[in-house]
């Protein structure tokens, strides 16, 4: 089951609306202020998830003032708690059921922080056995602990970036790319794995133990 996040950063509502429309998902979540798109494009999320610090507080009063079998489960927290709101939505995809997590709005803004929570986050899925990906409108970002190919014209974006999320990855090799690599060992504090092309009709990354962070960018 496919599930969709809208968490509460800096969101191209523009964009959303046209990733859902390519990605439909069965599984809806809210976070925090993220419900706001909700509430602006007239679709009610399964889920609603967070501490309500942020939101409007009447947008979160139409909401649970619904009535029915639509109506959406509300799940608040305290703001003093050891997860984030994202977090939290992402563990409650991942009990119901979702193995593919789409997560937008998981820039953040200004706050570099819920960035990197946010991708650290990627990782936790990853672990339970769930492909989670965030996504902008210039950005895919992907964790994986196993190969993938991505086709030239499925790709998100210009470039293919790869950083290690282990002190190493060990036996990297890139196939179809502009900068190909064999058996390779990539490290961490090192830029070798920015800016790579696709420049077949399939690209492949595969490697033997590690995990990597795979960035799909556009100019």
């Amino acid at each position: 089951m496919d599930a969709l996040i809208i968490s509460g950063g800096s969101l191209d509502q523009e964009f959303a609306r046209s990733y859902i429309r390519s990605n439909p998902c069965e599984l809806t979540i809210a976070v925090d202020v993220g419900m706001k798109f909700f509430y602006d494009q007239k679709m009610i999320p399964d889920f609603i998830v967070g501490d309500f610090d942020s939101v409007e507080a009447e947008i979160l009063r139409s909401f649970q003032r619904m009535e029915g079998p639509k109506k959406p489960v509300v799940l608040q927290f305290q703001p003093e708690k050891d997860e984030t709101d994202t977090e939290l939505a992402i563990r409650t995809a991942i009990r119901e059921g979702s193995d593919h997590i789409h997560l937008l709005g998981a820039a953040a803004g200004n706050r570099m922080d819920h960035l990197i929570g946010n991708i650290h986050l990627l990782g936790a899925a990853m672990r339970q056995g769930v492909n989670c990906q965030m996504a902008d409108p210039k950005n895919r970002v992907r964790m994986i602990s196993e190969g993938i190919r991505i086709r030239r014209k499925e790709q998100y974006g210009n470039y293919v970036s790869l950083f290690p999320f282990t002190p190493e990855v060990k036996g990297l090799t890139l196939t179809g790319f502009k900068y190909p690599l064999s058996n390779y060992t990539l490290e961490c504090f090192h830029s070798l794995g920015v800016s790579n092309e696709i420049v077949e009709a399939e690209a492949e990354i595969s490697f033997q133990e590690g995990i990597l962070l795979v960035i799909e960018s556009q100019d």
